[in-house]
């Protein structure tokens, strides 16, 4: 191909090529001209750039014309291509999305691309609607109705606020050993056996398992987590009656920590976590034993976060429960495992939110306190003599 373009860059337009091959999120159509035109600037032959660059001859020759004919931002633009007219209008459009976030026809769980565009049908002057011009039309306005996401909104009151800086507060005390804070829950998991045996792993093959497995029944795990020092614990029960609770509550007072004068564990709102446990399963001068050493702290509804003890259930799961365990006994053998590596390992809890970050984030729903109405002055007439 003959030159009939001769590219001659400036220092200032070297530069921004360059900065644009260095770093940035850019189209790989844009670095490809970027590359183009400093090449050209060289004086490298059009067919050595297209060999390098990895494009056609043709390429070269209109970014080298557009950058001739116009400028360097011309040069790496694209002008935009034809093609045939959205089938939906603006206003038909904004239909679409209505439909898609109104209640679905009775006897469908949720609006599917196919029930969409026959809504539109029905809706419109369309004959016929395809399901990807649906499927692009809800892309561009960033809407799937096909899918749902579950979470919880808390009723922030004053109850909730008072609990929140109650447990907050501990977090941000100093270490006293003999006012240990531990959180505490549970978590339930399932114990499932393999029918048929995995193939192991090779090279280029990863693990390959049968999808039918063989249910086991399922087990409990109270999980304790102190906030201060890099200490957890994790028994597996079969069930988590307020029994099992209480049991876990005297170990935590005379096994665990049997010199701490006041234990304060921080805990959610689950029925059994109550000091009654205690009066139901232990004669009543042993309860009163271990409750006068035991102080519970509420986190408030809908507001398990706060625990930190969640922070380290998610890891337990991730790291040693997210398998198939068959067994009580390697249950309790894997989850060991587990807990004398992460405490060797002096894992904590790096938490960061405290009571002052958590009035400014959520000052808005903060509750405002009632105006106290000012004590009217009583006048009083004194008769003149």
């Amino acid at each position: 191909m003959n030159v009939r373009f001769r590219v001659t860059l400036t220092q200032y337009e070297r530069e921004e090529l360059g900065a644009l091959l260095s770093g940035g999120k850019h189209s790989a159509r844009k670095l490809k001209r970027a590359q183009i035109l400093l090449a050209a600037d060289a004086g490298i032959a059009d067919e050595e750039i297209a060999d390098t660059v990895g494009v056609g001859g043709s390429t070269v020759y209109r970014t080298k014309k557009r950058f001739v004919g116009g400028n360097l931002e011309r040069a790496l633009s694209e002008d935009p291509r034809p093609g045939a007219e959205r089938k939906l209008s603006v206003k038909e459009e904004a239909l679409l999305v209505a439909t898609a976030c109104s209640t679905p026809p009775a006897g469908c769980a949720r609006w599917t691309l196919e029930l969409l565009a026959g809504e539109m049908v029905k809706l419109t002057d369309h004959d016929e609607l395809s399901r990807e011009t649906v499927r692009r039309r809800l892309l561009d306005n960033d809407l799937k109705p096909w899918r749902r996401k579950m979470w919880c909104i808390p009723q922030v009151d004053a109850e909730y606020v008072a609990r929140m800086e109650d447990v907050l507060d501990l977090y941000a005390e100093e270490p006293d050993p003999q006012r240990p804070v531990v959180c505490f829950d549970e978590t339930p998991t399932q114990l499932i056996g393999e029918v048929r045996q995995p193939i192991a792993p090779e090279p280029g093959q990863i693990e390959r398992y049968d999808y039918e497995y063989q249910r086991n029944g399922t087990a409990n795990l109270f999980v304790f987590l102190d906030a201060n020092r890099p200490w957890r614990k994790v028994k597996v029960t079969e069930r988590r009656t307020a029994q099992d609770f209480a049991v876990c509550m005297r170990e935590l007072a005379e096994i665990h920590y049997p010199e701490a004068d006041r234990i304060r564990v921080v805990l959610d709102n689950l029925s059994t976590h109550t000091p009654a446990a205690l009066y139901e399963t232990f004669p009543a001068e042993e309860a009163r034993r271990v409750l006068r050493r035991i102080e519970f702290h509420y986190v408030p509804k809908h507001a398990s976060w706060l625990n930190m003890v969640e922070i380290e259930i998610s890891v337990l799961t991730s790291q040693c429960l997210a398998r198939r365990i068959e067994s009580y006994s390697r249950l309790i053998a894997e989850v060991a495992a587990w807990e004398k590596r992460r405490n060797r390992a002096r894992a904590c809890v790096n938490w960061q939110f405290t009571t002052e970050k958590a009035r400014v984030k959520m000052g808005r729903a903060y509750p405002r306190p009632t105006n106290l109405k000012r004590p009217q002055r009583v006048k009083s007439s004194v008769p003149r003599n």
